[in-house]
């Protein structure tokens, strides 16, 4: 069998506002008409957030042009799948591996070892490995893009019901940096309850943000210490939520939970400037080449667009939508469109941005939004929808009380919109964007969609699906797509590769015994 495989610095005058408690203020009398008139119906910082599932899209096990890896925590070891020879190779790692990532350049795959609070850090080919302690009580990890560091630390949200119990003291502020070459290990202290790792584009700056601080590591600096910036002076302030790094890494900006203002630090001064903005700021996204920041303010209805050649000057504002809750954004990696949608009330509708002609143009959907991928080439955009319907739903209609998914051509808004049995629970994106893959809670299918037509192809499955991908493209000029595969249910190990030229799926079975494939 042949399988081709897939795999400024800018000096700031601040005004006064960085020793200053009040924000700077952008002249709204001039760009923003008075949020009463605008239909600002969200004004409460108890409003719900937004809730984006960042890792639907894309989730383990991890994969290069050659190998998928996929981890056994029963067994504490990890099983190597070359997806061109059908072969497989087991290696014992740490106690009760969670997951494995490899990185960017595709030599190295990572396991974090829950049950040993310990990294195993593997070479992709002779599966060589190295054992690096880290700090206890870790459940996430993020890989720079250098693939030099690894970065754990404890995120509440990813807490499970089957993670065992604190062994002696607990800490909720601490994150493990891993270099990864060397094997050097720096602990440190980065704020209470950190929320997300962000990396600029060259990977040698970190940023991890807490409920309080932003903690900002030089990753080419050793021995790493962070630097620590408060996020607020109030003795109970508003908690983060999100925080972005310009792709140099000049700036980096923070989203705080009921806060009017986005928090941006100049990485070199590390001064941080409050920037006012319309009614609760519930979303915010760089454009693809950075020179832009776009927040969405829920209440007041408006996009406010920052200039990030000069943050300080005045954004323009758009407004988006009235009386409809749009509170999530979506922006097209070839930055021609943006999508609005909600995910915290039942609301069906979704508006689209031209970011061209900055018009914003309201459309209706089937049932409520759960996550929204605009595909790469931003042609198209996959719904996938909540089981609860909105208020005034048509309780005899074929949607009603069902999971739904809905694909929609964004350059003439037809539409394709599908009944599912079962929730979806994982979705990739062929390497030539033109097809996307999703696999569904106990259902013996991969799904395939043609973002082209809309329609979709079902392709059985042996047992039920756990993770779905497509192998990185070794030679995006050959003209010829990148397996699919998905990892299944099975006692010893299953892993399935579908091949969209041949619509021929061929399984191995077994991963730790002598493994089988099956036609």
């Amino acid at each position: 069998m042949r399988v081709t495989a897939v795999g400024l610095t800018l000096s700031l005058c601040l005004l006064g506002c960085a020793s200053s408690d009040k924000a700077l203020y952008f002249d709204s009398a001039t760009m923003a008409s008075d949020p009463s008139t605008q239909g600002a119906t969200d004004t409460s910082s108890t409003a719900p957030p937004e809730i984006e599932d960042d890792d639907f899209f894309s989730r383990p096990p991890a994969q290069t042009p050659t190998y998928v890896f996929v981890t056994n925590p029963l067994r504490d070891t990890v099983t190597r799948v070359n997806a061109q020879a059908l072969s497989v190779i087991t290696q014992s790692v740490g106690a009760d591996p969670q997951f494995v990532q490899t990185t960017d350049d595709h030599q190295t795959a990572v396991v974090f070892n829950r049950g040993g609070d310990s990294i195993s850090v593997l070479d992709v080919d002779s599966m060589d490995q190295r054992v690096v302690p880290v700090r206890d009580n870790m459940n996430a990890m993020r890989l720079s893009p250098s693939g030099q560091f690894a970065v754990l630390w404890h995120d509440q949200a990813a807490e499970s019901s089957d993670d065992p119990p604190a062994q002696g003291l607990e800490s909720f502020n601490e994150a493990s940096f891993v270099d990864l070459v060397t094997g050097d290990h720096y602990p440190m202290a980065v704020g209470f309850n950190p929320r997300e790792v962000v990396f600029n584009s060259g990977g040698d700056v970190a940023a991890v943000v807490s409920d309080e601080y932003l903690a900002i590591v030089h990753l080419d600096q050793p021995p790493l210490v962070p630097v620590m910036i408060r996020l607020s002076e109030d003795v109970d302030p508003p908690r983060a939520e999100e925080v972005l790094l310009t792709p140099d890494g000049s700036y980096a900006f923070v989203r705080q939970f009921g806060a009017e203002e986005i928090l941006f630090i100049d990485m070199d001064t590390e001064a941080l400037t409050p920037l006012r903005m319309g009614l609760n700021p519930t979303d915010f996204d760089l454009s693809e080449d950075g020179s832009e920041l776009v927040v969405v303010c829920r209440g007041s209805e408006e996009l406010w667009v920052v200039d990030l050649s000069d943050p300080l000057r005045q954004p323009s504002i758009l407004a988006t939508p009235a009386g409809v809750s749009l509170g999530s954004l979506q922006l097209s990696a070839d930055g021609n469109v943006g999508v609005l949608y909600t995910t915290a009330s039942l609301v069906d509708r979704y508006a689209v941005w031209d970011r061209g002609t900055d018009e914003i143009s309201l459309h209706g959907l089937i049932k409520p939004v759960s996550n929204v991928m605009i595909t790469p080439d931003g042609s198209s955009m996959l719904v996938v929808h909540t089981l609860s319907d909105t208020p005034d739903a048509d309780v005899f209609g074929p949607f009603f009380g069902h999971w739904a998914l809905t694909t929609v051509d964004l350059t003439d808004l037809r539409s394709n919109p599908l009944q599912l049995p079962a929730q979806p629970i994982g979705f990739a994106n062929s390497t030539s964007g033109e097809a996307g893959y999703f696999i569904m809670d106990g259902e013996n299918y991969l799904e395939r969609i043609d973002y082209l037509t809309l329609l979709h192809d079902e392709i059985t499955l042996k047992s039920p699906p756990v993770y779905v991908g497509v192998l990185p493209d070794a030679d995006p000029t050959d003209g010829v797509e990148s397996y699919a595969w998905v990892s299944q249910e099975h006692d010893l190990g299953r892993i399935s590769f579908y091949d969209p030229s041949t619509s021929e799926l061929e399984t191995i079975t077994g991963f730790e015994l002598n493994s089988e494939i099956e036609q």
